[in-house]
């Protein structure tokens, strides 16, 4: 069997991967300590969020001809990559969290949302909250002046009683 036979379904692997990715964040992870890359893992499969090493080669056959193809500049040296089918900005969230406290965790670039992105970009992308949280915000901006309305209409019927006693 020839090598690259043996290397198709790695290709084909990576490929499923990001048909159906929202959010994907390339990373260079060498000098991190065993113990660093066991806590990043479990963050990122908390998250639903697929973190895995691939050849550079591999990946770059796997990109080809799609939206992930200008990551391929950035694919030198030991890499990871990391992919959200959910999330779009999960990825570039938990990997800057973590790079915050694990120096040698290094963002590269990323495609979010079918956009691709420098350094920059992702780190950027990292600050905004995830969809769950902003959804919570909007409803307590709904929520309170609807509380505070509530609040006052009370206050005037308890008021109309009293006058009324």
């Amino acid at each position: 069997m020839a090598k690259v036979e043996l290397k198709q379904p790695i290709v084909d692997e990576i490929s499923a991967s990001l048909k159906d990715a929202a959010g994907v964040v390339l990373v260079k992870y060498s000098g991190l300590t065993v113990e660093q890359d066991t806590q990043l893992r479990k963050q990122m499969r908390e998250a639903g969020v697929i973190y895995k090493v691939y050849k550079n080669t591999l990946v770059k056959r796997a990109v080809a001809g799609t939206i992930f193809e200008p990551m391929t500049e950035n694919l030198e040296g030991p890499n990871a990559i990391a992919i959200s089918a959910k999330d779009a900005t999960a990825p570039a969230r938990i990997l800057s969290n973590f790079a915050k406290t694990a120096d040698a965790l290094e963002l590269k670039c990323g495609v979010v949302e079918g956009t691709y992105y420098d350094e920059a970009g992702i780190k950027a992308i990292a600050n905004i909250p995830s969809r769950e949280e902003l959804l919570s915000k909007l409803l307590g901006s709904i929520q309170s002046p609807i509380t505070n309305f509530a609040r006052v209409i009370k206050q005037i019927a308890e008021k109309s009683e009293e006058g009324a006693a």
